[in-house]
């Protein structure tokens, strides 16, 4: 971990400011509340560039007593009026159908809830619709419990997936709330609502059938919303993917990526070159603008590590003129927190492939310190 120390001389002129540290060898998933704080040199942002978080989790950790603070030392606030502060432009919210556990995190009341608190902070908002119970991704999109006696009617599931985005944004147009961008789906390389939206062999036609049911469905709320379509793994070309959405049908504004950098099986270096490449190519492609929903960095091993990582990325992104934003998935997470469902382990073992494997030791690319505040991970986007 590197602690920041703006130095200003002052002479005949006025020299820029430069930071300085000292390495942490923390081995947590966050740094220690004495060694975190701390600036960076004052970076110029292209006005179209959002700067986002994913922050689902947030409501969850209050609920667990978990605060948020502006900074080491600081009474606590509000998680939005924290994320404001570290230059946070924009909120990402995901959406399950019905939510195994008893509070229902991510389901549409509390969706609806944490839009209306992130619109009256001055955010914008992303919805993120998963159109499952639980997490999806390219290995599992399960089908919701409620709709899996009408799977291979695709009269039924497009109705399901309509309904089911009318219903969430209907109620947060109710709370005066406009989102920006909605996700038809979360890391879809392989379509979504298994079996009936499966991509099978470059097939895409059951899945652009739901994607464009659930694309239309969003327009009918909200006219102007700009629709993702969400792939994983921004350090492979993503192109043909687009292209085959696109060619069957599919309409959309966005390309959506998620990036891991310390995740893949070359250097974070040289993975974060091949995914800004990789942007490069597919905005060339698709004609579309790129924005990477998802991006996260491991602090285990050094928050100065992880910081120098995302600056990279960040300072390559906002060079690519078809880049159009950023989002941090979960930086509020501290402390070892993890939500209460990776506890209920008969419950995750009913999903395949099980999520419960041993002890899940929480998730690792939180940015905040121990006492609730951001780290300097968090500086990036300042």
């Amino acid at each position: 971990m590197k602690t920041f120390r703006i130095l200003v001389f002052a002479a005949a002129l006025i020299l820029l400011p430069f930071s300085c540290g000292k390495a942490d060898n923390n081995t947590g998933n966050n740094t220690k509340d004495d060694n975190s704080e701390g600036t960076s040199p004052q970076k110029i942002w292209r006005s179209d560039f959002v700067r986002g978080a994913d922050i689902s989790w947030a409501s969850e950790m209050e609920h667990d007593g978990k605060k948020f603070r502006k900074a080491r030392g600081e009474a606590a606030s509000d998680i939005m009026d924290v994320m404001k502060s570290t230059g946070i432009q924009a909120i990402r919210l995901r959406v399950w159908v019905d939510p195994h556990d008893a509070n229902k995190w991510s389901g549409k009341d509390d969706v609806v809830n944490m839009s209306k608190r992130a619109a009256a902070a001055g955010l914008d908002v992303m919805i993120d619709f998963h159109y499952s119970d639980f997490f999806t991704d390219p290995s599992r999109q399960t089908i919701p419990a409620a709709w899996a006696g009408d799977s291979g009617d695709m009269d039924k599931m497009c109705a399901h997936v309509a309904g089911h985005t009318k219903d969430v944004l209907q109620a947060i147009k109710d709370v005066n709330v406009t989102p920006k961008w909605v996700q038809i789906g979360n890391e879809t390389r392989t379509g979504m609502i298994w079996p009936d939206g499966k991509i099978n062999s470059g097939n895409f036609a059951n899945f652009a059938t739901l994607f464009k049911a659930g694309a239309a469905a969003a327009k009918e709320i909200f006219p102007d919303i700009k629709i993702i379509a969400h792939k994983e793994n921004a350090s492979e070309d993503q192109t043909w993917w687009f292209n085959g959405l696109k060619n069957a049908g599919a309409g959309f504004d966005i390309c959506g990526l998620s990036h891991y950098p310390q995740d893949l099986k070359v250097s974070a270096s040289d993975g974060n070159k091949a995914a800004l490449e990789n942007i490069r190519k597919i905005a060339s492609g698709t004609g579309k603008p790129v924005m990477v929903v998802e991006i996260g960095v491991k602090t285990p091993d050094g928050e100065a590590t992880a910081a120098s990582v995302l600056q990279e990325f960040m300072d390559g992104a906002v060079k690519i003129p078809k880049c159009i934003g950023v989002f941090y998935w979960e930086p509020q997470v501290y402390n070892w927190w993890k939500p209460a469902i990776y506890k209920d382990k008969d419950y995750l073992k009913t999903i395949p492939p099980s999520y419960y494997e041993g002890e899940w030791n929480s998730y690792n690319m939180g940015a905040f310190a121990d006492g609730g505040y951001p780290s300097s991970v968090m500086n990036v986007f300042k």
